[in-house]
């Protein structure tokens, strides 16, 4: 006679599963998703699998898994950080071909991989759509797009889940900061995360009435220096000298950094550690520190008495409970993401449109030359940002230069269009 216990464990395993992983790193609504996904698949009658370590599990022999009910999902879908533990494992060619775990499919009888995170995951996401289908495996994948970033090339500026989350905390501390630096008379100097893209570092120096924010996108005419990052700063702490503000904040977005050439940093005589290849090991410092140290010296150099202080925003905003905006707009993707599995499509990336209607981008569609899901990019050109640095920001123009001697005695140095080519 067949144990009652062993009958409900069969009949569990016999169900039609899904599997969801998160890749690359946190950001405010995984849970949202996670959980919403695991709640919409649930109330259809499916099996809901948790995938623990990222893209490691589906290459592992004896991955972390574990089902999601819905007391579990119920209890996690509006906090920060991932109830799935994440990773940024990136598979080899040799991993698909000799370490992917088809068992882990088979045995749970999982018909759909649902994984969430940003470029990298969703790069990672296009590469296992194309091995399913080469090797006929009856598995479908669906990619939901997160990052603080806001970088994957979603239609209509539709933002990523987690953006308008950690924007909303990053202008919140900035807040503080600017308040701090007006309450004191001194500048601050923050940096924001962005390792591709200016749009996280943008929308908080927008939000805040930042007289300077410094983006990749602005060098969209000449080379980004190190030289020309420190004049930038330099001319909306002069221009506001000039109008008598002695005070203010400089946002700048950490990709600005990537982007330079190794070696002025070296020769900036910024302290740091270097990989095997001698490249600076930008990921383990502080870049508001190191481009406060590289200002102080500026100043000294140039006889301009300022008192500036590093601010760092980025790990702080990416494990914060998601704001309504995130909490909606997850439960939707999530949702979505259902919709596309009912409809049969695969090898795809749920983007919701103002609407809340759901479409698939098909990763493919997506991909640039080298396979890979380019970034988008701030549109420097665009309204937003133009608006903002016509308007908002504080910089040297042709009309400041005699003013501006005072100060430096060339401040033709320090215009900013100057320095920008535009």
């Amino acid at each position: 006679m067949q144990n009652v216990n062993d009958k409900h464990i069969k009949d569990i395993f016999m169900k039609d599963s899904i599997i969801i992983l998160c890749g690359g790193g946190p950001a405010p609504g995984m849970n949202t998703v996670v959980c919403s996904v695991a709640k919409t698949f649930l109330s259809n009658g499916y099996r809901v699998i948790g995938l623990h370590g990222g893209y490691s599990g589906l290459f592992s022999k004896n991955p972390r898994t574990e089902d999601l009910d819905f007391f579990k999902a119920d209890a996690y879908f509006n906090r920060g950080g991932s109830y799935l533990q994440m990773s940024r494992f990136k598979p080899t060619d040799k991993d698909f071909e000799e370490n992917f775990n088809l068992a882990l499919f088979q045995e749970n009888n999982i018909k759909l991989l649902v994984t969430v995170g940003g470029d990298d995951t969703a790069s990672t996401a296009n590469r296992i759509a194309k091995f399913l289908e080469a090797k006929k495996y009856p598995i479908r994948n669906i990619h939901v797009p997160k990052t603080i970033d806001n970088d994957l090339p979603l239609p209509n500026n539709t933002p990523t889940f987690g953006f308008n989350s950690a924007k909303d905390e990053g202008a919140h501390l900035a807040r503080t900061v600017y308040e701090d630096a007006r309450t004191s008379g001194n500048w601050l100097i923050i940096s924001a995360m962005g390792r591709s893209a200016g749009h996280l570092a943008l929308g908080i120096g927008e939000a805040t009435h930042c007289p300077m924010t410094i983006i990749p996108e602005m060098f969209n005419n000449t080379a980004i220096t190190l030289d020309k990052i420190v004049r930038l700063a330099l001319s909306a702490i002069i221009k506001r000298n000039i109008l008598g503000i002695p005070y203010g904040t400089v946002v700048v977005a950490e990709g600005v950094f990537h982007d330079l050439d190794p070696q002025e940093i070296k020769n900036a005589g910024v302290s740091m550690t270097y990989d095997e290849h001698g490249h600076p090991e930008l990921g383990k410092i502080s870049k508001a520190v190191l481009f406060n140290d590289i200002l102080e010296k500026e100043f000294k150099k140039i006889g301009l008495k300022v008192k500036t202080r590093p601010v760092e925003i980025g790990y702080d905003v990416r494990c914060q409970d998601p704001i309504a905006y995130d909490l909606t707009y997850c439960s939707e993707l999530a949702m979505g993401a259902y919709e596309l599995f009912a409809k049969g499509e695969t090898g795809c990336m749920v983007y919701v449109d103002a609407n809340g209607e759901s479409h698939p981008l098909y990763l493919k569609d997506l991909q640039g030359a080298d396979g890979k899901i380019p970034p988008r990019r701030v549109n420097i050109c665009g309204g937003t940002a133009q608006n903002y640095y016509s308007h908002i920001c504080h910089y040297v123009t042709e009309a400041d230069y005699e003013a501006a001697r005072k100060y430096v005695s060339n401040p033709e140095d320090y215009d900013f269009k100057k320095i920008l080519a535009w």
